[in-house]
C-alpha cells in the first residue's frame, strides 16, 4: 500500500530536509500521525520523521544544509528541524531499556520494527517511505484503521506498565478514530490498571483530559470510562456525564464551538468550591482555573451585563450550562466589552476626595451605566457620576 499524497507532502523546505536526512536511502521514513491521519483523509498539522541516523549526525547534518536544528528531546533522540518557521521532530530509531510508568530510559537502534513495538497502538506504529510512498505496518494497524478499531501493540497491561498515560490515551483515541466497541482487551486492562493514573504528574492527566473532552462528541466515551471506574482514582467527583451530553447538545443547538474547561466544568457537581479544588489538583492555568470555578456558578442575568462583569467567554458557559433558553450565544461571544468613558479623576473633580469613597462611587456609577445599556457618551456618564458623587457627598457630612 501506498501513502496517498497531500498537501503536507509539499510543504515548503520538507524535500530538502528529507535529502538531508537520507529518506532517498532509506535512512529516514514519516512515521505516527501523518501517516495515519493521511490513511484517513484528515488534515495533518504535524510532521514527524523517524530516522536510523543518530542524534549528533542528524544535527550535524541540519547544520550543514542551513537547516536550524533544536535539541529539544536530545536525551531521547528528538531533534526539532524547522523549516519556513514551522517545527518537524526528527527522532532516532529508539528502543527501551527500562520504564517506570512515567518515563523510559531508552537505547538507540537502527531496526525499524523494534522502534515501532515500542509506540502504544498499532495505528500509530505506521510508517511511509517518503520516496516510494510504501507504508510499512509491523503489527496490523492498516486493517484496525480500516475497522476504526484502537488496539494496544502486545499485551495492553505491559504497555501501561510503561506508561500509565495510555490508560487516557486508549479512551481518546477511541473516541477521536474508534467506531463501535472499544478493544476489549485494552478495556479490561485500563480498568484492572486505573490506579496506575495517580502516578502521574497532575499536569499531564489535565493535558490528556482535556483533548479528550475537546473532541466533537466525547460523551460516550466519557460514560464508558465513568462506567469503568477510570477517573475514580484521580477525580472522584466525577460520577455522571448526563450534564455533559446536555451541554454538547446545547452547543450543537447554538452554534458554539467546543470547549474543554466548559465541558469538564459539566463533569464536575455545580459547586464552586469543588471546581476550586478540581483545577488546583490539576494544575490548570490562573486562567483555566477561574473558567472552571465561574462555569459552576448557576447564577444568571442580562446576557451583556453578565459578559461585562465575567467576560464573554464565561457568560456563555453559563448559559450554555445553567439556562434551558439561551440568548443568541453566537452574538454574545463575539461581544466587545465597553469601556467606561469616565475614570476616578473625574469624580474628584467632582468634589470626592481621593481614597474609598472614589472607588465605592465609580462602581455604583458604572453598575448603573451598565444596567442603563452601556452609553458610549461621556457627557451623559458625567451627568450620571455627578448625581452619585451628589449623594455620596451628602451621605459623608
Amino acid at each position: 500500500m501506498k501513502l496517498p499524497e497531500a498537501s503536507w507532502r509539499r510543504r515548503s523546505g520538507l524535500p530538502r530536509l528529507l535529502t538531508t536526512l537520507g529518506a532517498e536511502q532509506g535512512e529516514t521514513r514519516f512515521v505516527g500521525g501523518c501517516v495515519r491521519d493521511t490513511l484517513l483523509d484528515l488534515d495533518v498539522n504535524d510532521v514527524d520523521l523517524a530516522t536510523r541516523l543518530a542524534p549528533d549526525e542528524v544535527v550535524r547534518r541540519l547544520e550543514q544544509a542551513g537547516i536550524k536544528a533544536v535539541p529539544t528531546g536530545i536525551a531521547h533522540g528528538t531533534i526539532t528541524a524547522v523549516l519556513a518557521g514551522r517545527p518537524i521532530e526528527v527522532t532516532t530509531l529508539r528502543r527501551d531499556v527500562s520504564t517506570d510508568g512515567r518515563r523510559a530510559t531508552v537505547a538507540f537502534t537502527e531496526d525499524w520494527e523494534e522502534d515501532a513495538a515500542r509506540r502504544d497502538f498499532t495505528i500509530n506504529a505506521l510508517s511511509a517511505d517518503p520516496a516510494s510512498g510504501e507504508i510499512f505496518d509491523y503489527f496490523g494497524g492498516l486493517d484496525d484503521l480500516e475497522a476504526r478499531h484502537v488496539r494496544f501493540i502486545g499485551d495492553p497491561r505491559v504497555r501501561i506498565a510503561e506508561d500509565h498515560l495510555r490508560i487516557l490515551r486508549f479512551f481518546r483515541f477511541h473516541a477521536r478514530f474508534g467506531s463501535g466497541t472499544p478493544d476489549e482487551a485494552g478495556l479490561a486492562a485500563c480498568e484492572q490498571r486505573a490506579n496506575d493514573l495517580m502516578a502521574l504528574s497532575r499536569e499531564r492527566i489535565a493535558d490528556e483530559l482535556l483533548k479528550l473532552l475537546a473532541l466533537p462528541d466525547p460523551s460516550p466515551t466519557t460514560a464508558l470510562m465513568i462506567a469503568r471506574n477510570i477517573l475514580k482514582p484521580v477525580l472522584p467527583e466525577i460520577d455522571s456525564s448526563r450534564r455533559l451530553e446536555r451541554l454538547i447538545e446545547a452547543e450543537r443547538r447554538a452554534g458554539i464551538s467546543p470547549a474543554a474547561i466548559r465541558r469538564l466544568a459539566a463533569l464536575l457537581p455545580v459547586d464552586r468550591d469543588v471546581a476550586a479544588s478540581v483545577a488546583a489538583r490539576l494544575r490548570l492555568s490562573k486562567r483555566a482555573s477561574a473558567r472552571l470555578v465561574s462555569a459552576a456558578d448557576p447564577s444568571l442575568e442580562d446576557p451583556e451585563i453578565l459578559a461585562y462583569r465575567i467576560g464573554s467567554e464565561e457568560a456563555v458557559d453559563r448559559f450554555l450550562l445553567h439556562s434551558d433558553d439561551p440568548p443568541p450565544l453566537q452574538a454574545l461571544q463575539s461581544w466587545k466589552r465597553p469601556q467606561l468613558p469616565i475614570g476616578g479623576g473625574d469624580l474628584i473633580g467632582m468634589g470626592l476626595s481621593a481614597g474609598p469613597a472614589v472607588a465605592r462611587t465609580l462602581r455604583a456609577v458604572e453598575q448603573e451605566w451598565s444596567r442603563s445599556g452601556f452609553s458610549p457618551k461621556r457627557r451623559e456618564v458625567l451627568a450620571l457620576a455627578r448625581r452619585h458623587v451628589e449623594e455620596a457627598l451628602r451621605s459623608s457630612q
